[in-house]
């Protein structure tokens, strides 16, 4: 385990690194670098997933209160991670649950552009981070909604029988310059992203806390056995009040023969799934 201390000029480093006016050197393997280095110097397309959980794997109480499930150190990160790319995903039940602002608060550094998936139009357009008047909001719909009256830039994708298509997602942000995106939440979004083989790093922050019983962080496709599971290279840091697990996704992807021995999932428990992607 790596204990990571970020000081005041590694994280001016970091942000330089992020806006192309300086750069990684072989030489520098501090943790800081190790684990927000692959982020600031992404220039191509690069995705990130992000879960705060317990120590049970959930991320909320039944009955959706998910404020103080992670620490300050880990809301560090999480806001540290928001700095440095260049937007952060988050599905509709976030939205509605959690009422985020997706804001860079805890740290110095730009806020990423906010993107909702919305797809089949069940937010108000009340929601408060359409009216907060921090970063641009994009709303992404599919292409069979019902309302697209929003103050924010609402972009409609292709539905399919699974709902849209991270791929289309990710095109999308890209053709207006947004290639380093954060995924933040939930745990269906996040799944989608996962099973298209579309993210490069999953960071799960895992804070000292037991609540028993409620959601999951990632819903993934069922497997039947545990040796079709992901079991991703990863490293591991101290963050102080939480303990991070960083996982390198795309790199043994090709390797992954998880999908061809998925459990077959009756048809409306995989509607249920994708229901609002």
């Amino acid at each position: 385990m790596r204990n990571l201390n970020v000081t005041d000029r590694l994280w001016t480093r970091l942000l330089s690194i992020r806006e192309g006016k300086d750069a990684l050197r072989r030489r520098e393997a501090c943790p800081a670098f190790s684990l927000y280095g692959p982020i600031a110097s992404a220039r191509d397309r690069f995705v990130l997933a992000q879960v705060g959980q317990s120590l049970d794997g959930r991320v909320a109480t039944p009955s959706g209160d998910a404020r103080d499930i992670s620490g300050p150190d880990g809301l560090v990160h999480l806001h540290r991670c928001r700095a440095l790319v260049d937007a952060v995903i988050v599905g509709v039940g976030t939205v509605r649950n959690d009422n985020p602002r997706l804001s860079v608060r805890k740290v110095k550094g730009p806020n990423p552009t906010r993107v909702v998936i919305d797809c089949r139009s069940e937010l108000t357009g009340q929601e408060g981070l359409f009216h907060d008047g921090g970063a641009p909001v994009i709303l992404i719909q599919g292409d069979d909604a019902r309302n697209s009256d929003y103050p924010a830039d609402v972009i409609r994708l292709k539905r399919g029988p699974r709902g849209l298509d991270p791929h289309d997602v990710l095109d999308c942000l890209a053709e207006r310059g947004l290639k380093r995106v954060l995924v933040e939440g939930g745990a269906k979004t996040i799944a989608r992203f996962i099973d298209a083989n579309l993210v490069d790093h999953l960071h799960v922050a895992i804070a000292p806390l037991i609540i028993g019983s409620g959601p999951c962080g990632i819903s993934l496709t069922p497997i039947g056995e545990l040796c079709h599971a992901h079991r991703p290279a990863a490293d591991i840091y101290a963050l102080g009040s939480d303990v991070l697990f960083d996982c390198l996704l795309k790199a043994g992807a090709s390797s992954m023969t998880w999908k061809s021995k998925e459990v077959r999932v009756p048809d409306d428990a995989e509607a249920a799934i994708h229901a609002n992607f």
